[in-house]
């Protein structure tokens, strides 16, 4: 049987092939409501399926996007991205392929492929030392349409999604001095601790310490729940144990709640206890999790910035959106 073409399409629908090609690549073309429907319903009733091996190389495009992220999974906020992403590229068309990037060998290996043109775009979500200004700027002149999400600078050419937190993760802090917390303790990703510029929480951290003339404490544990539960363990038998504790992230922070309670301690009478995140687990902790992060975990627009840049005729101006978190005060502060 031989399969069914646009131009099948287009005379059972009445239309031409240019109309067909529009109603189904999804391009932002003037087509009325009335022969978009009788696109598609022909469509449905010839069984025609756009070939996409031939339509990428006619267009030389892969109809593939690319995720670039720092992390393989666990972390709630970039498992949200993942799925706006995948959710958007199902719905045009588009498949998706992710890369991790969690060492400098990874970074260089995802630059290759992204310059070798493994997508038609990238939705990079990696911040840190690994993918440097450098390498980014490689790829933006290259022409690869890019949306980056980092705090730190970028190179001009590429949509930015800003996310700042010092700011937040400073009154978080300060809210637990002001309430009369003298040893407040960073549990950090470990990450943090090798920057040669402090992330925003750390900084964030800093600022506040400073301001009261409080010293610091800082010890790693913020990337998994064990390391935290120990991280918590280990500062709670110091003789001058912290009477707060501010984590880098929220797993580290529920960790931490049952560390001071295994300890004989409570929350937050005796320890208080911050995380980052805002994940939906720090809702159902006894008592609800204090925490710094974002309000919603909708991603939508960061991730049409690069379906619209994928999909207009011409390139539209660079954009930038900015995120900020908040502090959410709750049971555990």
């Amino acid at each position: 049987m031989t399969r069914p073409t646009a131009r099948d399409v287009a005379g059972l629908a009445g239309v031409s092939v240019a109309t067909v090609s529009y109603v189904l690549s999804g391009r932002d073309r003037p087509v009325g409501a009335e022969t978009r429907r009788k696109v598609l319903e022909a469509a449905e009733q010839l069984g025609y399926t756009p070939n996409q091996a031939a339509r990428s190389l006619r267009r030389r495009r892969t109809q593939r996007v690319c995720l670039v992220q720092g992390t393989v999974g666990g972390v709630p906020t970039d498992e949200r991205v993942a799925r706006d992403l995948h959710e958007m590229a199902d719905a045009l068309g588009f498949s998706v392929i992710s890369l991790a990037v969690y060492s400098a060998a990874r970074a260089r290996a995802a630059q290759d492929l992204l310059l070798g043109r493994i997508a038609d775009g990238a939705l990079v979500n990696v911040s840190g030392e690994h993918l440097t200004y450098d390498m980014l700027t490689a790829l933006t002149r290259s022409g690869l349409p890019m949306v980056v999400m980092r705090n730190e600078p970028v190179p001009e050419g590429c949509d930015v999604v800003r996310v700042p937190a010092t700011d937040a993760c400073r009154e978080a802090v300060e809210d637990l001095l002001l309430r009369g917390r003298r040893r407040v303790a960073f549990i950090a990703h470990r990450s943090e601790l090798y920057r040669e510029e402090p992330s925003d929480r750390m900084r964030g951290y800093l600022q506040a310490l400073n301001r009261h003339g409080a010293e610091p404490i800082v010890v790693p544990g913020a990337d998994d729940r064990i390391s935290g539960y120990r991280a918590t363990a280990d500062l709670l038998t110091r003789p001058d144990r912290p009477d707060a504790i501010f984590a880098a992230s929220d797993r580290a922070a529920i960790s931490a709640i049952w560390a001071v309670r295994d300890a004989g301690l409570r929350v937050p009478e005796d320890v208080a206890v911050v995380g980052v995140g805002n994940i939906d687990e720090g809702l159902i902790t006894k008592p609800p999790l204090s925490t710094v992060g974002p309000v919603t975990y909708d991603f939508t627009e960061v991730v049409r910035l690069l379906f619209d840049r994928l999909q207009a005729e011409d390139p539209p101006p660079v954009r930038e959106i900015v995120r900020p978190w908040t502090f959410l005060r709750r049971g555990t502060s």
